[in-house]
């Protein structure tokens, strides 16, 4: 890092209990979930220059270069806060994939903004940061508050939790993009079709919202409870995700469900090794892509207060 320039890892994210709620008046849904970043990350590397406006370049993936990149939003947001009109690049490393529900763009824009408070030395905390997230995109927030974190309202209601200890995941994604606009529009044609106006009684965890620290939960106690609002309307779209997902299953995995809106599934496991064992040859089939990950992640120095 120079005073100029600062690169910053961007991790993905699994849902590991999604329900998906009433709409809210402003056309979101209200969500109640509980999100784990993992280690497998983007990196954002952003500089400041003598050049006027944003340049934001993208190596691993054919992604927008304009405003309707998350990063690129993010960083005109900044910029307009502190009322400063600088030059500024932006270039973003993708190892996670697109349209995946991984929160992949949402983290590159938590990371562009976290780098450029540094650079352009805001002093905000992450309080401040979310708050400014939030405008960009519902998941914003929680790359602020995590590894772990219970996510309530549209994304921006975050209460940090600390799960016992570290968990390896398996990822497959069968090489699908899913809209999350579309998937949303289809789990409520299946509700409507259902006459079912909000889903059931939400999953009992002992979250005190006032806690001073984050609270401690236990794998054991939550492993029972993963579930995804959106798995069972995108299995009947994409039979391949229920595949993926009994497949994880039959190799040992502790759960496995669809992240996010899809379309990757992932496996939980205790230690690497059986996670290794389970990923061999699902990298064979056609369009699947495999990673082996931990749930650990550090949040970057950025992220203060």
């Amino acid at each position: 890092m120079t005073s100029r320039s600062i690169e910053v890892a961007a991790p993905g994210k699994v849902n590991l209990i999604l329900r998906v709620l009433d709409r809210r008046p402003d056309g979101f849904h209200n969500i109640w979930s509980v999100m784990h970043a993992f280690e497998l990350a983007d990196t954002v590397a952003v500089e400041l220059n003598g050049q006027s406006g944003i340049r934001l370049t993208c190596e691993g993936a054919n992604l927008p270069t304009d405003s309707s990149n998350l990063a690129y939003r993010a960083a005109e947001r900044v910029l307009a806060r502190v009322r400063r009109r600088k030059g500024l690049r932006l270039h973003v490393r993708k190892r996670l994939p697109v349209a995946a529900g991984l929160g992949g763009g949402s983290s590159n824009a938590a990371a562009t903004i976290q780098a450029m408070a540094v650079l352009l030395d805001t002093g905000w905390s992450r309080t401040e940061m979310a708050q400014l997230g939030q405008e960009v995109g519902s998941d914003v927030p929680f790359f602020f508050y995590g590894p772990t974190a219970l996510v309530e309202g549209r994304g921006e209601q975050v209460t940090p939790l600390q799960l016992e200890a570290d968990r390896w995941l398996l990822l497959v994604n069968p090489g699908i993009a899913i809209s999350t606009a579309w998937a949303y529009e289809r789990l409520a044609a299946v509700r409507t079709g259902q006459a079912m106006r909000v889903p059931g009684r939400l999953p009992r965890l002992a979250v005190d919202h006032g806690a001073e620290g984050p609270q401690l939960m236990k794998w054991h106690d939550l492993l029972p409870l993963v579930e995804n609002d959106f798995a069972p309307v995108m299995e009947r779209e994409y039979p391949v995700l229920r595949e993926i997902r009994e497949l994880l299953l039959m190799r040992d995995a502790q759960a496995a469900v669809l992240s996010g809106s899809g379309a990757t599934v992932f496996g939980v496991f205790g230690e690497e090794r059986p996670a290794r064992i389970a990923a061999e040859g699902l990298d064979r089939r056609p369009g699947w892509k495999v990673w082996v990950t931990r749930t650990q992640w550090d949040p970057t120095p950025a992220c203060r207060g």
